[in-house]
C-alpha cells in the first residue's frame, strides 16, 4: 500500500516533487564546494593515553604536539660547521613565521643529528589541517643550495598532501567514471533520456549530501575521507537504483498506462530498493561501532547520502517518469521486449540443468581469490601513501632511515605525581620504575632524569633523593624531562610499532602502570599503533553479528524465507573474502605496475561496511524477481529460470555501473583510495558475476521448495 501510494504520489503532484527537490538541490548545492574548507584530519585517531601524552609533551615539555620536520642532508665536501650555519640561518628565517610556537634545532637534542643528514621540529599554533598556507611560507623562507638540501615533511604535511592528492584522483575519477556510466546505461536502456535519469538523480544526490555535510561539518569534526567516499558510493547507489526502477517501468509500460507503469514498477522494483537500501544503512551502522572518527564521519557521510538517493528514486524518479513516460515510448501497440531473453534464457536453463557442475566451477573461482589471504598483513598509512617523488614522502624516508630502528620502537613515558611537584617519595617510586625497565628484557634503552645524577651504589642514591638540598640542585639541571610533577622517561623497546611484540609489552605496562603507586602514561607511534589496532579488533565480531543478524531479519520479512537470507549473507562473506584476496594479490606483491603496499587499515573496514549492504542491490533484485513469480505460479524452476533470465542484464549493467563510479579510483596517488576503489569493483564484480550469476541460481535450482520454507508457514497456493 505504502508503494502503491507514493507512485499515485509522485504521479497526481511531479510538478512540486520537482520543484521541492530542485530547491533542495540549490539550498544544499551551493554549500558542496565548501565541504573541503570544514574537514579535518584524517580521523585515526583514538581518546586514549597516546593523545593525552601527545597534550603533556606540548604543554609541559614544549615538544610540539603535531611537529613540522625540516629533513637537512649534505653532501659529503659540506663541513660541520657549514652545515650548522646553513641550519642555524634556516631555522632563524622560520622565526618569521606567523604561528610559530616551538622550535627544536638538531644542535640542542642528542641523536638529531647522524652523518650527513640533521633534522629540526617546528612547532606551530594552527591546527593540523590549517596547515597549507604555513607550508607555503616554510618554503619560501627556504635559502637554496647546491650542497645541501631540505624536505619538509612530518604527519601533518603527509596527510597535507594525501588530501590534494585525493581531490586531484576524484576528480580523475569522475572523468572517468561518469561517461563509462553514461554509455553501459544507454547499453541498458537504449534511450539517451533514459540513460540521462539515473547521472541526474545521482548528481542530485552527491551533490546535496555534500552541502549537508558541509553543514554537520561546522557543528562536529569530519574526517577528510568523506570527501572521497560520499561521491564514489553516492553516484554508484544513486545510478543503481534508478537502474532498477527504470528497467521494471520499461518493461511494464508497453502493456499498461504510465500510471500503472509506475505504480507496479515502485511496488516491485521499489520495493526491491528500499530492503536494498535497509541492508546498506545497517552495514554503515555497524561502522559507528569503531568509536574512531574516520569510521564514524564517514559512515554518518555514506549514511545520508544513501538516504538521499533512496528519496530521490522513489519520489523524484516516479515524477520525472510520469511526465516524460509518454514522450519518450511512442510505440505501444506490439509489446517491446526491453531485455535479451535470447542469452539469458539459455543461460538460466543451462544453470538449471547443472547445478553442481556451476557450484563446483564457482567454488574453485572464489577459493582461487580467496588464497591469498593468507598473507594478508595491514597497517597504518604513512608516507608510502603518497608516490615516490613527493617532498614529504622523500623526506620522511631520509628520516626513518637514518634515525629509527627496523627492530625496535620509542615510547615515551610519564610519570605523574600526585602532588603539585615532585616529592621525595615520588622520586623514589620513579627510581624504581627506571629500575624495573632496566631489569625488562624488552626494553633495549632507556633515558631518564637519573642519567644526569652522578652514579652511586642504590642505597646511597636513594639516601640523596630524599636529600632536600641535592634535590634543589638536580631538578634545575632536569628541567627537559622533568616539570612540576612531571617526569619524562623515554624508552627503546624490542618489536617495530604495530607489530605483535611491541603492542603485548605496551598493553602490559599501561595494567601494570595503572596499579602502581606512582601511574604512569605511555605514549609514542607504538601505542599509537597499538590503541588504534585494538580499538578496531575489539568491535569485529560485534559488527560481523550486528550485520548478519539484522540483515538476515531484514531479508525474511522481504522474501518471507530462513534458507534464502542465510545463503544472500554466505554468498556477500564469500564475494567480500575473495576481493580481499585480490586486493592482497595486487598491491602486497606490486603487482599491476603498482608499488608494494600493505592493506590500509581502514579498508577492509569500509569495503564491507558499504560493499555488504551495496551487493545486496543485485541480490534483492534477483530473489524479489524469483519471489515474485513464485508467488505468482508455485513453481520453483520457473521462478528460477525467470528471475535470472529478466534480471541478467540489469544486473550486469548495474554491477558494470558500480565498477565504472568505483573502479577509477584505482588511478588515484593516494594507495588508501586504490585500495577502496580496487576493492569495492572487485567485490561487486564478483557478486554479479559468479555469485549473483552462477552460485546463487544453483543453490537455488538444488534446493528447490525449500527455498521458500518458512516456520509456521501454511502451504503455498499459486495464484490462478
Amino acid at each position: 500500500m505504502g508503494y502503491r501510494m507514493l507512485a499515485k504520489l509522485s504521479f497526481r503532484f511531479p510538478t512540486w516533487i520537482i520543484v521541492l527537490w530542485t530547491a533542495f538541490f540549490v539550498i544544499f548545492g551551493t554549500n558542496a564546494t565548501k565541504l573541503p574548507e570544514v574537514l579535518k584530519d584524517h580521523g585515526l585517531v583514538s581518546v586514549g593515553s597516546f593523545t593525552t601524552v601527545q597534550q603533556i609533551l606540548s604543554s609541559d615539555f614544549g615538544i610540539p604536539e603535531d611537529p613540522i620536520m625540516l629533513v637537512f642532508e649534505k653532501e659529503s665536501a659540506v663541513t660541520i660547521p657549514q652545515f650548522q650555519r646553513y641550519i642555524e640561518n634556516v631555522l632563524t628565517r622560520m622565526q618569521s613565521i606567523e604561528g610559530l610556537s616551538s622550535q627544536v634545532s638538531p644542535f640542542d637534542r642528542e641523536g638529531m643529528l647522524q652523518g650527513n643528514v640533521a633534522y629540526a621540529l617546528l612547532g606551530f599554533r594552527q591546527q593540523a589541517y590549517q596547515i597549507g598556507p604555513v607550508l607555503e611560507q616554510i618554503r619560501q623562507q627556504l635559502p637554496t643550495s647546491s650542497h645541501i638540501t631540505v624536505g619538509v615533511t612530518g604527519k601533518s604535511v603527509i596527510q597535507y598532501d594525501v588530501n590534494q592528492a585525493s581531490r586531484e584522483g576524484l576528480k580523475t575519477a569522475e572523468l572517468i567514471g561518469l561517461p563509462i556510466a553514461f554509455v553501459t546505461l544507454l547499453f541498458a536502456f537504449r534511450g539517451v533520456v533514459f540513460a540521462l535519469l539515473p547521472l541526474i538523480i545521482g548528481m542530485i544526490g552527491v551533490t546535496g549530501t555534500l552541502g549537508i555535510m558541509t553543514l554537520v561539518g561546522t557543528m562536529i569534526e569530519l574526517s577528510n575521507f568523506v570527501l572521497s567516499v560520499i561521491p564514489m558510493v553516492g553516484l554508484a547507489l544513486s545510478i543503481d537504483f534508478s537502474l532498477m526502477i527504470i528497467s521494471r517501468f520499461q518493461e511494464e509500460f508497453p502493456n499498461r498506462s504510465v500510471e500503472q507503469s509506475v505504480i507496479t514498477s515502485m511496488r516491485t522494483a521499489g520495493r526491491a530498493v528500499i530492503y536494498s537500501a535497509a541492508c546498506v544503512l545497517l552495514g554503515l551502522l555497524a561502522i559507528q561501532f569503531i568509536h574512531l572518527p574516520i569510521f564514524t564521519t564517514v559512515a554518518l557521510g555514506a549514511m545520508v547520502v544513501l538516504i538521499v538517493s533512496l528519496l530521490l528514486n522513489l519520489t523524484l524518479l516516479p515524477a520525472l517518469l510520469s511526465i516524460l513516460g509518454p514522450f519518450i515510448v511512442t510505440k505501444r501497440q506490439e509489446p517491446k521486449k526491453i531485455l535479451t531473453p535470447g542469452f539469458w534464457d539459455r543461460w538460466s536453463l543451462t544453470i538449471m540443468r547443472k547445478p553442481i557442475v556451476s557450484i563446483l566451477v564457482a567454488i574453485i573461482v572464489l577459493l582461487s581469490c580467496l588464497f591469498p589471504l593468507r598473507h594478508m598483513m595491514i597497517s597504518i598509512p604513512d608516507a608510502t601513501s603518497l608516490p615516490k617523488g613527493y617532498e614529504s614522502r622523500t623526506a620522511a624516508e631520509v628520516y626513518k632511515d637514518h634515525f629509527t630502528s627496523t627492530s625496535s620502537s620509542e615510547v615515551v613515558v610519564i610519570l605523574e605525581g600526585q602532588n603539585s611537584t615532585f616529592v621525595t617519595e615520588d622520586w623514589i617510586k620513579a627510581y624504581q620504575w627506571v629500575k624495573r625497565f632496566k631489569q625488562d628484557p624488552g626494553v633495549v634503552q632507556i633515558e631518564s632524569v637519573f642519567d644526569h645524577l652522578p652514579f652511586l651504589p642504590e642505597e646511597q642514591l636513594l639516601r640523596m633523593l630524599q636529600n632536600p638540598i641535592f634535590m634543589t640542585k638536580v631538578e634545575p639541571a632536569s628541567q627537559s624531562i622533568l616539570w612540576d610533577n612531571k617526569m619524562l622517561i623515554r624508552l627503546t623497546i624490542q618489536g617495530t610499532p604495530g607489530s605483535k611484540i611491541a603492542s603485548d609489552w605496551l598493553r602490559n605496562i599501561e595494567v601494570e602502570g595503572a596499579a602502581a603507586e606512582l601511574p604512569l602514561i605511555v605514549g609514542g607511534e607504538a601505542k599509537y599503533q597499538q590503541e588504534i589496532f585494538d580499538e578496531i579488533s575489539s568491535h569485529l565480531v560485534s559488527i560481523l553479528l550486528f550485520i548478519g543478524i539484522t540483515n538476515f531479519i531484514v531479508l525474511c520479512i522481504a522474501f518471507r524465507s530462513i534458507l534464502i537470507p542465510l545463503k544472500a549473507i554466505v554468498m556477500n562473506l564469500l564475494s567480500l573474502g575473495a576481493s580481499f584476496g585480490i586486493l592482497v594479490f595486487i598491491f602486497e606483491k606490486g603487482r599491476l605496475g603498482l608499488e608494494p603496499n600493505p592493506i590500509a587499515v581502514m579498508i577492509p573496514i569500509f569495503v564491507f561496511g558499504l560493499v555488504f549492504g551495496i551487493s545486496m542491490d543485485y541480490g534483492v533484485f534477483l530473489l524479489s524477481r524469483m519471489s515474485e513469480v513464485y508467488e505468482r505460479t508455485g513453481d520453483h524452476v520457473v521462478a528460477v529460470t525467470s528471475g535470472l533470465s529478466s534480471t541478467g542484464r540489469i544486473i550486469t549493467s548495474a554491477a558494470a555501473i558500480m565498477i565504472a563510479v568505483t573502479l577509477p579510483f584505482a588511478f588515484a596517488d593516494v594507495v588508501g583510495v586504490k585500495q577502496l576503489g580496487i576493492g569495492i569493483a572487485a567485490a561487486i564484480f564478483i557478486d554479479a558475476t559468479i555469485i549473483r550469476l552462477i552460485l546463487v541460481p544453483s543453490l537455488m535450482a538444488l534446493l528447490g521448495r525449500l527455498n521458500w520454507w518458512m516456520p509456521f508457514q501454511r502451504k503455498h497456493k499459486p495464484y490462478k
